[in-house]
């Protein structure tokens, strides 16, 4: 592992949560309060030294050279986010984001027409788009498991449709992005194992900021990104393949020559690892600045993570709740590290903008985003903050301040 100049990049075990010194690690804290970790969290220095070091070694002695170069950082991503989600290496396959890594997974699984993918009114709007898709190509019928009524989905109507349809696919979000809500994707897992079905999950929203261990959860398929709560580079991610689907001979609809041997002029063996699901291209450098980015996470503590995040938007939660005009919008038992709200008398850019021109980072979310959560809730859009580990509770204050006076405005 290469040094850096940082107060968590050679640490060995995981440190109590220093956050001024995780702030210090940060240049974009002095510039912005960023509340907006669900779309890109701020890369932290050993990141940016990361990807920086390789573009310049590529620029030096050219990319195929500066890749055999670090052949050995490039296989402790693999490593990393193995460790990361208990898993092995050869479980791990790079992928240029959640969704792409997640278009790759489905595209493995040989639907035929009248298959029933089973999923949930929250998943993510991108999944929601590919099951569509799926059912206008192959005729495959999608059946969303219902709610209950505090939010979240109804695990046990979820397994009696299991037991009813005999999905050819299971699939859930953690957390979805358009709400803090964290379902309950080890309690899917378990009528999954019990029945024999194959499992997809999209942890897009929660590695980085929840706990993750597949074999806990009991998936085949986990897809992910690492901008977002892991604090990596843009255009990265990862899909986690179980042993059991490797076995059984699942594999990308187009498979290229990283993930596969020619091995006649009519033939090809797939390799046994999830590298199958690779493409021969990769951007060395982003991938470098991925494996800083879980290792980073790591050695500050997931658990130590998992505990800041979720209590810092709850503060934001109890604030927002307190301003009139305003509407919080996350239900479940459990909620994450985002926070939607509904305020009225505004319009979605201006309010975003004028959140903007008071140095905070957010991001809007409309109805297309989230056609079953936001018809149930009645709004055609919100705000989503999303602060992490490394914000300090006076940027909450502030944030709330901000939005308080922006409602009585």
């Amino acid at each position: 592992m290469r040094e850096h100049d940082s107060a968590i990049a050679t640490a060995q075990k995981p440190l109590p949560l220093d956050v001024a010194a995780l702030r210090a690690d940060t240049p974009g804290c002095e510039r912005v309060i960023h509340f907006n970790n669900a779309g890109c969290g701020l890369v932290a220095k050993p990141v940016l030294a990361a990807v920086v070091d390789h573009l310049n070694l590529e620029a030096t002695i050219g990319g195929y050279e500066a890749s055999a170069a670090r052949a050995t950082e490039v296989r402790d991503f693999y490593l990393q986010v193995a460790a990361l989600i208990n898993t092995t290496p050869g479980n791990i396959a790079f992928a240029g984001s959640a969704t792409h890594a997640y278009a790759n997974a489905l595209s493995a699984i040989p639907f035929e027409r009248d298959d029933v993918i089973l999923t949930t009114r929250d998943d993510f709007i991108s999944n929601q788009i590919a099951f569509l898709s799926l059912r206008k190509r192959f005729g495959v019928r999608l059946v969303h498991a219902p709610d209950l009524p505090g939010g979240g989905v109804d695990v046990e109507a979820m397994a009696a449709l299991m037991r009813h349809h005999r999905p050819r696919l299971v699939a859930a979000t953690h957390v979805p992005t358009n709400s803090g809500l964290v379902q309950p994707i080890a309690e899917i897992g378990r009528h999954c194992r019990e029945l024999d079905l194959l499992y997809l999950v999209d942890a897009c929203q929660s590695v980085g900021q929840l706990p993750i261990d597949v074999a806990e959860i009991g998936c085949d398929l986990l897809a992910a990104t690492c901008r977002k709560f892991l604090r990596g580079p843009r255009a990265t991610g990862f899909l986690y393949v179980s042993d059991r689907v490797l076995r059984a001979g699942y594999e990308p609809l187009f498979i290229d020559m990283h993930g596969a041997r020619w091995t006649g002029t009519d033939r090809y063996e797939p390799v046994e690892t999830a590298a199958r699901f690779e493409e021969w291209e990769f951007p060395y450098a982003a991938v470098l600045g991925s494996a800083a980015a879980v290792r980073y996470a790591r050695q500050v503590g997931i658990d130590a993570i998992s505990a800041r995040t979720p209590a810092l938007a709850a503060r934001l939660r109890g604030h927002l709740e307190q301003i009139p005009g305003v509407r919080v919008l996350d239900r479940g038992r459990q909620l994450a590290g985002l926070v939607t709200f509904a305020i009225a008398g505004w319009q979605p850019q201006p309010f975003k903008a004028a959140m903007d021109a008071r140095g905070v980072n957010s991001a809007l979310s409309f109805r297309e985003f989230a056609q079953f959560d936001f018809a149930d809730k009645n709004v055609d859009w919100c705000l989503r903050l999303s602060p992490h580990y490394y914000n300090t509770e006076d940027e909450v204050d502030q944030v709330a301040a901000a939005v308080k006076e922006l409602s009585a405005g």
